[in-house]
């Protein structure tokens, strides 16, 4: 309420100013002018009695000035904002600079790293990489997580870093690292972790760390999960590489992830399969199919339709063997699918 009070009379004070300040010059004029120097003298010194030492009248203009600025400095200047409005000068800006500190809460039935990070203020990529979440599904109720005072990532510097590149990389500054970290040199070594205030996970990794990185490839339900099992045509203990979903044959089967088709073949193990390279190391394996609807070189967005199911190789009925590969190293297909 004081600040719209201020705003509201901010007009008359500034008609009043204006007043004073011409009324003082005009009395500047006056006072020197050769024709009225004698007179406003004698005019000056009868005055004096009445006003005192100073010998200024009420109105005045240097004395009405000084009243106003003393006004403005003890009465509007404690509301910032206000004083800003008043005086048309920009608000200082909030120093967001600050040492990182924590605070630590307890996992309950229902919680979800999205809604936590909300409730605290903060966004989901800093809750995952402050307690180094790698996969959230797998999150336990009464897990302790770290709840930090500021929005951020943890980075572990590398060879020719420094702060000036860091900070620019992540859109932050020199001097909210510093503050984060308690930081007294600018040096940085090799191995170091240092909280980046702002950062961001890239969104590759975000996405397979909440598992929403790739599409069903295909409707159906999972006959076969990823790991060790008994073979349905030796019967004895191998690893299966991938997941596989059976459905009647002729089902479509889509690009997991937008990326390029890198094979298209038939061999004993697979039939028709297809391989297509995704960005950040993945590649997606489509095994057993009955048609396929794509070629070598081919550029295939995701959900876009690359072939049908089908029970070609060594298969026993209609269904996709689907295999991920992380840098040429098999993974679990359902942990990165969305649910």
């Amino acid at each position: 309420m004081r600040i719209h009070s201020i705003l509201k009379d901010k007009l008359l004070w500034r008609m009043m100013l204006i007043l004073a300040i011409v009324y003082h010059i005009g009395e500047t004029s006056i006072r020197f002018s050769p024709f009225t120097r004698t007179a406003q003298s004698q005019e000056q010194t009868a005055l004096q009695p009445e006003n005192g030492m100073g010998g200024a009248g009420l109105f005045d203009g240097g004395d009405f000035i000084a009243t106003m600025a003393s006004f403005h400095a003890e009465e509007l200047l404690p509301e910032t904002e206000a004083a800003a409005i008043l005086f048309d000068t920009p608000a200082e800006p909030e120093d967001v600079s600050q040492v990182l500190t924590f605070s630590f809460y307890s996992l309950e039935s229902g919680d979800i790293i999205g809604t936590i990070a909300a409730n605290s203020g903060l966004v989901e990529d800093t809750l995952i990489s402050v307690n180094n979440i790698r996969n959230t599904r797998l999150l336990q109720i009464g897990q302790m997580i770290k709840i930090p005072n500021q929005d951020g990532i943890y980075h572990t510097v590398k060879a020719d870093e420094t702060l000036e590149s860091l900070a620019l990389a992540h859109k932050t500054s020199i001097s909210r690292i510093r503050a984060a970290n308690e930081l007294f040199s600018d040096t940085l070594s090799i191995g170091t972790s240092l909280f980046i205030p702002g950062g961001r996970l890239d969104w590759v990794n975000r996405q397979e760390i909440n598992g929403d990185l790739f599409i069903w490839p295909a409707a159906g339900r999972i006959s076969s999960p990823y790991g060790y099992r008994r073979s349905p045509l030796t019967g004895e203990r191998s690893f299966h590489s991938g997941i596989d979903i059976a459905a009647p044959l002729g089902t479509p089967v889509r690009a997991a992830m937008s990326g390029r088709v890198a094979q298209v073949g038939f061999n004993d193990t697979f039939g028709n399969f297809v391989v297509v390279n995704h960005h950040s190391g993945y590649r997606t394996l489509y095994a057993h199919l009955h048609t396929v609807r794509t070629r070598v070189g081919a550029n295939v967005a995701t959900g876009e339709r690359i072939g049908d199911m089908g029970s070609t190789g060594g298969s026993t009925g209609s269904h996709l063997h689907f295999t991920v590969y992380r840098n040429g190293v098999t993974v679990n297909p359902r942990a990165l699918m969305r649910r």
